[in-house]
């Protein structure tokens, strides 16, 4: 269990990660759909996934997202890295009705993001959509790892947007699934 708490003036979060869980969540960020991505996420993953924040929703939830995603991305890092006896890659193309999402992830411990998804201006709930980008790339540099997370098709924000948490959690779960055949995977010999 990896247990991490970043306090700044913007945000005060608490998270709890089990990377080999059951996909049990308990999300408190203080923003509604928010919870409902990272819980989905979390049972997509099978990681038992624990946040609180705190956050000046006042201003806005840019923060508190991009913190969570921060907090989210370390705690990764420190149940993953040094990789040794895992997959490494994995991939997954998830469905919601007409959308349609992939997400590539390689465990590289190097930071690339490539992001191509259409939500970048609207909102759902008053959640601005463009904070969708923000969280993932924070995941990706804070942990770090390599993604892509690419649109095929769909209309419906709602759908995209959980497609792609939804894709992110199926990728890492068959990331980190465990093959003792492969030992570290890498030719380097590190991750």
């Amino acid at each position: 269990m990896i247990t991490l708490h970043r306090k700044t003036k913007e945000t005060d979060i608490s998270l709890k990660l089990n990377l080999y869980g059951s996909g049990k969540a308990k999300i408190d960020s203080g923003i509604g759909f928010f919870n409902h991505m990272l819980e989905s996420f979390a049972k997509h993953a099978l990681i038992d996934l624990e946040v609180t924040c705190k956050g000046d929703l006042e201003v806005d939830a840019h923060h508190s997202v991009e913190d969570i995603g921060i907090v989210l991305g370390e705690a990764l890092g420190k149940a993953i890295y040094p990789a040794k006896g895992i997959e490494r890659f994995g991939n997954a193309v998830v469905v919601m009705d007409e959308a349609s999402i992939s997400c590539d992830i390689d465990l590289s411990n190097r930071a690339y993001f490539v992001y191509d998804l259409p939500l970048d201006e609207g909102s759902i709930n008053g959640f601005d959509l463009e904070l969708v980008e923000e969280f993932f790339k924070s995941v990706t540099f804070n942990m770090p790892l390599n993604m892509h997370l690419i649109y095929n098709r769909g209309k419906n924000k709602h759908h995209i947007a959980e497609a792609a948490f939804k894709a992110f959690g199926v990728a890492l779960r068959r990331a980190v699934s465990k093959n003792d055949r492969i030992g570290v995977p890498s030719t380097k010999g590190v991750l």
